[in-house]
């Protein structure tokens, strides 16, 4: 049984101000520079609507999950060599959400310069300080503002902080934030974006069950994007049974229209088609996928990770989820 003590509390939902004023090796709220005000130019934000206004179909929500690989110093694939790929790409793509793993805190705050203007971060170190990996949610200031977020460690004791009592490899856990779209009349939708261990099958299953009893307590009226490297292959993993038990879909399955399949992984090898996607973004049934796509960006013949990111364009409607308690 997971530790229920602790999870029937509030989250310990926290303000955006409060956290800013949190000892800052506990939670750190990204970047110190202050969010931009300005809305961005491009085109997916441009004629957005201001809150309160009416308007036709909302704007899509472009959003992706990516594995950086943690900054490494040494061999070919170290981080100052993959770094201008990685930066050509996300300015390529700016989506609007991006759920991190394995980025670490100086990573982080060069992906923030790198990706161009009107971007801030919220996440901690999976240590509780900045040595450690982050599960970062980088946002597009200029479309969405964050109201609340809180990180929780996949463990027994998911409030105590750098927790593991699965026997997972490294301590794991989620980062989760509430967000207003300001670019569609202020509507509010969760992220929770996580990283499941590599080694622990029962970590990985305890681990998709205390996601499942989180996701149940946030409001149920408001749609809810899953994102992560969750090292379980969609369709064959009782991982993704979990989470589709638990009132998610698959933006994969449910894309209108969507790219070639990839093997997520690829360890900067060759494309594999048709390989294992263990990289996903899950949303709540009321949640329209336009498109999806793993992106296959390379610079000189270089990968900015090992892992592909996965995106997806979205439009955001109120949650189809049962209000069963």
């Amino acid at each position: 049984m997971l530790n229920d003590g602790r999870m029937t509390r509030r989250q310990s939902l926290r303000t955006v101000a409060a956290v800013a004023m949190a000892a800052p090796l506990l939670t750190v709220a990204g970047s110190t520079r202050q969010p931009a005000t300005t809305e961005s130019t491009r085109p997916a934000t441009a004629g957005a609507n201001r809150p309160g206004t009416v308007a036709g179909p909302p704007p899509a929500l472009n959003v992706m999950t990516y594995n950086v690989r943690f900054a490494s110093t040494t061999g070919s694939h170290r981080w100052p060599v993959r770094r201008p790929a990685m930066r050509e790409l996300l300015r390529r793509e700016r989506p609007h959400v991006i759920g991190t793993q394995e980025g670490l805190y100086q990573q982080l705050r060069r992906i923030e310069q790198d990706i161009g203007p009107h971007y801030d971060w919220l996440g901690t170190g999976s240590g509780g300080g900045r040595e450690d990996e982050f599960m970062a949610i980088f946002y597009d200031t200029g479309r969405l503002k964050p109201t609340e977020f809180d990180n929780f460690w996949l463990s027994d004791t998911p409030y105590e902080i750098a927790s593991n009592t699965w026997g997972a490899r490294f301590p794991r856990m989620a980062t989760w934030a509430r967000f207003s779209d300001l670019g569609d009349g202020g509507r509010e939708f969760y992220v929770l974006n996580t990283h499941l261990d590599h080694v622990s099958q029962y970590a990985r299953e305890r681990s998709a069950e205390l996601i499942a009893q989180t996701l149940a307590r946030f409001d149920r009226s408001l749609p809810v994007l899953v994102l992560g490297d969750f090292n379980a292959v969609a369709h064959d993993n009782p991982v993704y049974d979990t989470l589709l038990a638990a009132g998610l879909v698959d933006t994969w399955d449910t894309a209108a229209e969507r790219g070639p399949q990839y093997a997520t992984f690829n360890n900067f090898r060759p494309l594999q088609p048709d390989g294992w996607r263990i990289d996903w973004i899950l949303a709540t049934p009321g949640v329209t996928t336009h498109s999806a796509a793993i992106n296959t960006f390379s610079r000189d013949g270089r990968f900015p990770s090992d892992h592909l990111p996965v995106q997806a364009s979205l439009a955001l409607r109120r949650s189809a989820r049962s209000t069963k308690p």
